[in-house]
C-alpha cells in the first residue's frame, strides 16, 4: 500500500473521506508555517512595537527567549498533529481530547487568530508596497487611504491566488521559503556592508526606549513585556502545517516535523536579522521620529543610500505577499473543516468544494472579513503609532494562542490515556505542556492591555482612535459564541462529523 494509501485510510479511521487533493509534499507542509510565520513580514511590521515598548533590549533579548517558550508551544502542538492529522487541526483535536464545547470555543478563536493574522499581513504587505511606490513615484503620497486601498486590492490577489491556482499554491509556498532565505541573505548583507558605521555591543545588549506614554517606572514590569508583541506575533500561524494536513502526504510524520522546524529555523533567522536592524540604527533620533516612531523604514532611510533602503523595502513587501497567501490558504482550510462540522452558520456553503478540490467560498468570507476589522486603520492615532494595526496584531495573537492553549491543557490532563502518533514527546509533555499553558496565559492578559495611556478610559487625553480594540473584539466574540452555545449549540453541536463509513475492523481504539 502507498503513502498516500495510508493517509486516506488514516484520515477515514479519524472520519472523514479524502475531499482535499493531496499533492503536498513534506517539504511544502514545512513551507506553508515557514512562510506565514514569515520573517521578512513581522519583523518588519512590528519592529517598532518592541523599539518604542523596551527598545534594544526587547529585541535582542527579548526574541530568543520568548522564541524558546514560542517552540515549546509548536512541540506540544506537533505531538497532536502527528496523532490526529487533519484539516480542523487544533479544533479538531480539542473536540476528541475533551468534549463538543472544548472544540466549539477552540475553533471560533483559531478562525478569529486566523482572520486577523490574514489581515496584519496583508495590511502590512500593504503598507510597505505604498511606500516603495513612493520612492519610485514622486507624486505617490503613501497615505492611509492608499494604504488601505492597496491593502483590499492585495486581499482580492491572493483570494483569486488561491480560489484559481490551487495545484500552483504548493509550488509558491516553496519559492516563498527560498525568497525568504535569500531575501533576509541579501537584506543583513546590506545592513552590514550599507551603513558607513554600526552600533556598538552594549547598544544593542543593553539599550532601553521608551515611547510608550508610559512612565519608566512602568518598564519592567508593563512597558518592556508589550515589546514582546513583536516575537510572539511574528512567529505565529505555524498551525498551518496542521490545517494543510489533509493535502500533505505522510502527514502524520511530515506535518509534526514541518511545524516546529519552521518556529526553530525562523527563530534563528530572525534574531540574526533583527539584530541586523539594531546594529544599523545609528541614528536614534531619526527612528524616534515623531511622525513615525519606531519604524524600522526609519534605519533604512536614515543608514543607507536611497537606493539600498528602496531594495530592502521592496524585499520585504514581496516576501509579505508570500506570507499573505499562505495566511489565505491555511485560514480558508480551518474554515471549511469547521464548516464541514456544522459549526458555522450556513455551514453548507463554506464547506463546499470546487471541481478542483478548493473550498472558494470559505476563501472569499474569509478575505471580506479581513477586510472589515482593519477598517480602523483608516484613521489615524494622535501619537502617531499604528494601534489599529497592532490591535489586529493582538487579535490574531490571542485568538491563536489561547485556541493553542484549550488542546494542550486537554492532552496534559488526559495524560497517559492519550495515544500519540509516530512523533511524540514521551514523558517529557508534563513538563513542556505546563510551561506552554502558562506562556499563553501571561501573554494573553499582556496583550489585551492599552498601548498607550491615551487609550486608557477616563485619561485626559483619552481618544477612541489610540484604544486596543482586540479586547472589545475578543471580548465580542468569546461573549457572543458563549451565548450562542448556551442558548442553541449545546443542544445540536456534537462536535467533529464523521463523513465515511467504516467496517469495525477499520475503526480506531477510542482515545479516551
Amino acid at each position: 500500500m502507498t503513502k498516500l494509501d495510508d493517509d486516506a485510510r488514516r484520515l477515514a479511521e479519524l472520519g472523514y473521506s479524502q475531499e482535499l487533493d493531496r499533492s503536498w509534499s513534506g517539504f511544502s507542509n514545512f513551507a506553508i508555517s515557514f512562510s506565514i510565520i514569515s520573517i521578512l513580514a513581522g519583523t518588519f511590521t512590528t519592529f517598532g512595537q518592541a523599539w518604542n515598548n523596551g527598545g534594544p533590549i526587547a529585541i535582542s533579548w527579548g526574541w530568543p527567549i520568548i522564541s524558546a517558550f514560542i517552540l515549546i508551544i509548536g512541540f506540544c502542538l506537533a505531538e497532536l498533529v502527528s496523532a490526529y492529522p487533519t484539516a480542523g487541526g487544533i479544533y479538531w483535536w480539542a473536540a476528541k481530547l475533551g468534549r463538543p464545547v472544548h472544540g466549539w470555543f477552540t475553533g471560533w478563536l483559531n478562525l478569529i487568530g486566523l482572520i486577523a493574522v490574514t489581515a496584519s499581513v496583508d495590511y502590512g504587505c500593504a503598507t510597505f508596497l505604498n511606500i516603495t511606490l513612493s520612492r519610485f513615484i514622486d507624486t505617490w503620497d503613501p497615505t492611509l487611504t492608499r494604504a488601505f486601498i492597496l491593502f483590499a486590492v492585495i486581499l482580492a490577489l491572493h483570494a483569486l491566488i488561491n480560489i484559481f491556482s490551487h495545484r500552483l499554491i504548493s509550488v509558491l509556498q516553496n519559492v516563498s521559503v527560498w525568497w525568504h532565505v535569500l531575501g533576509v541573505a541579501v537584506v543583513i548583507a546590506i545592513l552590514v556592508f550599507g551603513p558607513e558605521k554600526h552600533q556598538s555591543l552594549e547598544f544593542v545588549f543593553t539599550g532601553t526606549n521608551n515611547n510608550s506614554g508610559f512612565s519608566d517606572g512602568m518598564f519592567w514590569i508593563y512597558i518592556l513585556p508589550l515589546g514582546f508583541l513583536l516575537t510572539q506575533y511574528t512567529i505565529t500561524g505555524f498551525d498551518a502545517c496542521a490545517h494543510v494536513s489533509e493535502e500533505t502526504r505522510g502527514a502524520a510524520r511530515s506535518a509534526a516535523r514541518g511545524l516546529w522546524q519552521s518556529i526553530f529555523y525562523s527563530a534563528i533567522g530572525g534574531w540574526v536579522l533583527l539584530l541586523a536592524f539594531l546594529f544599523a540604527a545609528t541614528d536614534v533620533d531619526a527612528v524616534n521620529d515623531p511622525a513615525s516612531p519606531g519604524f524600522v523604514g526609519n534605519i533604512f532611510t536614515s543608514a543607507l543610500t536611497p537606493t539600498l533602503a528602496t531594495v530592502v523595502f521592496g524585499i520585504s513587501a514581496i516576501g509579505q505577499f508570500f506570507c499573505g497567501m499562505s495566511c489565505v490558504t491555511s485560514m480558508s482550510r480551518m474554515t471549511y473543516a469547521f464548516a464541514r462540522d456544522g459549526a458555522i452558520p450556513g455551514w453548507r456553503l463554506w464547506s463546499k468544494v470546487d471541481r478542483n478540490r478548493t473550498p472558494v467560498n470559505a476563501i472569499i468570507a474569509g478575505c471580506v472579513v479581513a477586510l472589515l476589522i482593519t477598517l480602523p486603520a483608516l484613521y489615524e492615532a494622535p501619537n502617531k503609532a499604528p494601534v489599529a494595526f497592532y490591535a489586529v496584531v493582538s487579535m490574531a495573537v490571542i485568538g491563536l494562542y489561547l485556541a493553542f492553549l484549550i488542546p494542550i491543557w486537554l492532552r496534559l490532563r488526559m495524560g497517559d490515556r492519550f495515544t500519540p502518533g509516530p512523533w511524540t514527546l514521551g514523558r517529557k509533555y508534563k513538563a513542556l505542556c505546563w510551561i506552554a499553558v502558562v506562556e499563553i496565559a501571561v501573554v494573553s492578559i499582556y496583550f489585551v492591555m492599552p498601548f498607550s495611556p491615551q487609550g486608557i478610559p477616563g485619561h485626559p487625553e483619552f481618544t477612541w482612535t489610540a484604544v486596543n480594540y482586540a479586547p472589545l473584539a475578543v471580548g465580542a466574540v468569546l461573549l457572543g459564541i458563549g451565548l450562542w452555545w448556551a442558548l442553541s449549540a449545546r443542544t445540536w453541536f456534537a462536535g467533529p462529523r464523521r463523513t465515511i463509513d467504516q467496517t469495525p475492523e477499520d475503526e480506531p481504539e477510542p482515545v479516551a
